[in-house]
């Protein structure tokens, strides 16, 4: 009975310890996907989306699965206005590193872009709870963009409907 406290220390140090192995550093990139990932980001500079998201996509064929890889393809989704298509590619780099600022930013960003500021907000909570503080790169880049707000919606010529006028000569 007295060494019941001093067991149970023991046994928390010990799985503490334990469970802090499970966690894995970043696997490099493999030479192939980094020379993709970097003419995407040259294509990206160069304003050519379509070709960095080929560039991106091919990289994700050669290391299925890479944070930074997605991270830059939903970077370049985003740019292209493709919001969903980015917000599935965020979650998919949340679901395999869920603290990952910045693709709890991006994913952030992508939804104030749709319109879901509320949504945002819930990011910018976690950020601020993963950093500490409000005063990370990624904290202040959703703050931006939540405060900016979501673009205004864009009108096509098919959805403004015309009434022609007829007027006597």
């Amino acid at each position: 009975m007295r060494y019941t406290p001093a067991a149970l220390a023991l046994a928390l140090v010990v799985a503490v310890s334990a469970s802090s192995s499970f966690s894995a550093p970043p696997v490099p990139l493999d030479p192939r996907a980094a020379a993709l990932v970097q003419a995407g980001r040259t294509a990206m500079a160069a304003n050519n989306v379509d070709e960095a998201i080929s560039d991106f996509e091919a990289a994700l064929t050669i290391q299925p699965g890479h944070v930074a890889i997605l991270l830059n393809l939903a970077e370049a989704t985003r740019k292209q206005g493709m919001f969903g298509k980015a917000l599935h590619y965020y979650r998919v780099a949340l679901s395999i590193d869920p603290n990952n600022q910045y693709a709890l930013a991006g994913e952030g960003e992508a939804l104030v872009e749709k319109g879901a500021v509320e949504k945002a907000k819930l990011n910018y909570d976690r950020l601020v709870q993963l950093c500490g503080n409000s005063t990370c790169a990624p904290a202040k880049q959703l703050a931006a963009a939540i405060a900016k707000g979501p673009p205004p919606p864009v009108v096509t010529a098919a959805q403004v409907e015309t009434k022609p006028e007829v007027t006597p000569n």
